[in-house]
């Protein structure tokens, strides 16, 4: 038998009668044990290897895929989950705004879905990303949807397509211009012969980490924008009476061409702009939550409003 010094000097003769021959490079055993998939290695006639205890067995990759480095002496490996679990937040998001659905931006929600729509702002109110907006100015900027209120000074407006003969409240907006400290409110109405805006000016100063101060200044009634294409739909209701209009299908053509002539006409004419009365002229806007595409807010008159980034996914 063959002491492991032998088996070391075997070593060592190899390596000389290899440089005679070049083409023929017998490799140590050591390195042997860890290249062929072996059940055992016997080196010369009588030579026995120790067992390498810290060796692994080479598995087909067809069979239990590739192989993998061994892990160092008490570390595990966590499976990554196959699906990341929505944050919280935007699972509240949109549960809010679905909650909008068929409230015509507040004004026709039931109590309860009133109730709903507090609670969820309530909690997304609590897990505010912006605890101080008013020191992130560049979060504010630009143009937000009306999604929801609950002030009731804005009922009449979103009720007045009801009240008058195919008028539509489009959209109603704020933009905000950090930089020059304002703030534009707008209303979009549309009928089946134009579009016109209704839109307040007012400058802003910070008042606290979530409240500004609002001093409107003036009020532009933009120029309607009539429609080249002029389409009717079959009736209409008003004050709970449905209107047919059928015979007025007959005028549409020589309607649509008068409306092609005034809009150019009207198209040169300046917006109208009026003065605000000094009574009416400040209110404060507290901001309660803010992220990148929602908006919550809180007036001086007790009103929440719900607002979404122009652009965002959640329109």
């Amino acid at each position: 038998m063959a002491s492991i010094p032998s088996t070391n000097h075997f070593a060592c003769k190899s390596l000389q009668k290899s440089h005679q021959n070049p083409q023929v490079i017998p490799m140590p055993a050591p390195f042997l044990a860890n290249r062929v998939n072996l059940p055992s290695l016997s080196v010369g006639r009588s030579t026995k290897v120790r067992p390498d205890l810290s060796a692994r067995a080479v598995v087909s990759d067809d069979e239990w895929g590739p192989e993998r480095e061994p892990l160092a002496p008490g570390v595990t490996v966590l499976e990554e989950a196959s699906s990341k679990e929505p944050d919280e937040t935007e699972v509240l998001k949109k549960q809010l705004v679905d909650s909008f659905y068929g409230t015509n931006r507040g004004l026709s929600a039931s109590s309860e879905t009133r109730a709903e729509i507090v609670e969820l702002i309530t909690q997304l109110e609590a897990k505010n990303p912006t605890p101080a907006p008013t020191e992130a100015l560049n979060k504010l900027n630009g143009k937000w949807i009306l999604a929801y209120t609950s002030y009731p000074g804005l009922f009449p407006l979103l009720a007045s397509g009801g009240r008058l003969p195919l008028a539509k409240v489009e959209e109603i907006s704020q933009t905000i211009d950090s930089e020059n400290f304002t703030v534009q409110n707008s209303v979009t109405f549309s009928n089946p012969l134009a579009t016109t805006s209704i839109t307040t000016n007012a400058k802003f100063e910070v008042r606290s980490p979530q409240r500004v101060q609002l001093k409107f200044v003036e009020g532009i009634i933009g120029t309607p924008q009539l429609t080249d294409s002029i389409e009717l739909p079959e009736n209409v209701e008003f004050l709970g009476q449905k209107i047919d209009l059928s015979p007025f299908r007959g005028l549409i053509n020589s309607v649509q061409d008068t409306a092609s002539s005034v809009a150019r006409t009207l198209s040169t004419r300046p917006p109208l702009k009026f003065p605000f009365p000094r009574s009416n002229a400040e209110s404060w806007l507290l901001t309660t939550y803010l992220d990148s595409e929602l908006r919550i807010s809180r007036g001086d008159g007790g009103g929440i409003f719900v607002l979404i980034k122009e652009g965002s996914l959640l329109l």
